[in-house]
């Protein structure tokens, strides 16, 4: 119970201060609706072109389910790369960071529980763009296979979040300009697949794909939730998303340890 209390208390005060501003809390949930609106009608314009039967086959064929599927997923890449960073900001601003760095907090505890309501907040955006797929927009679930999709969320929760926590270390020590989640974020919406399948990029860009862990993430979800796909044939997905997340994650834990000691000898941990 003692090791929940710090992380429910940072839970708690992300809760109080999003739901505070409850015009921009209700927004954020009315912007899901009108881009599910907005990429229905992009899909009802491409129809049903042999070209982009051809291209989606592996997913069924249908448009809008694959990317209602990519742009609700992508959410958690955006989260991860920018919510440690933009929580470690927001404490350096608010004069909470050093205070919090000297109490018995581990700093392994300050990390992942200030970001914790990101992702959670994220994860109920996340399943309010299915629901509203589902029930409004003719996308069929039926015979999805939900435990292969969590394992590959969860998955793709750590490896996101390994890059975001390196993301944190650059912003601990530079305080701005951040190129790090920019470059991520741009490369991964370009070659991972979240608005079109990579099977239309050129060779050498499907090549350069595989090597960020959103490309392996999606293609493992879309398969399990639209096509029913169990662990044997999303298994080297799966399989690439450990591998990312066992290099990454302790190489991030190591950045930020180095950016908090920098920062600390710098005398520059509440500057911003």
């Amino acid at each position: 119970m003692l090791t929940l209390r710090k992380p429910m208390a940072f839970l708690k005060k992300d809760f109080l201060m999003e739901v505070s501003y409850r015009f921009s809390f209700v927004l954020q949930f009315a912007s899901i609706f009108f881009s599910v609106v907005m990429f229905y009608f992009v899909a009802k314009l491409l129809g049903e072109a042999p070209s982009v039967q051809k291209s989606l086959s592996e997913y069924g064929g249908n448009y809008f389910s694959f990317v209602l599927i990519g742009i609700a997923f992508s959410n958690f890449l955006s989260v991860g790369l920018g919510s440690f960073s933009t929580n470690i900001r927001s404490e350096q601003m608010i004069g909470t960071l050093e205070a919090m760095l000297v109490t018995p907090t581990t700093l392994s505890n300050i990390v992942l529980s200030s970001s914790q309501w990101s992702f959670a907040f994220t994860s109920l955006r996340v399943g309010i763009y299915l629901l509203i797929g589902g029930l409004f927009f003719g996308v069929s679930f039926t015979g999805a296979a939900v435990l292969p999709a969590l394992l590959a969320l969860v998955l793709t929760v750590v490896a996101f979040s390994s890059l975001g926590i390196i993301s944190a270390s650059f912003i601990m020590i530079f305080k701005r300009g951040d190129p790090i989640a920019f470059a991520i974020t741009t490369s991964s919406t370009l070659l991972g697949g979240v608005y079109y399948p990579i099977s239309i990029l050129p060779g050498w860009l499907q090549s350069l794909s595989y090597l960020f862990p959103i490309t392996y993430s999606l293609r493992a979800i879309r398969l399990s939730l639209l096509q029913g796909a169990g662990f044997g044939e999303v298994g080297g997905d799966l399989l690439a998303l450990v591998l990312f997340s066992c290099i990454t994650l302790p190489i991030s834990l190591v950045c930020f340890r180095f950016a908090v000691a920098r920062a600390k000898r710098d005398g520059s941990l509440a500057h911003y």
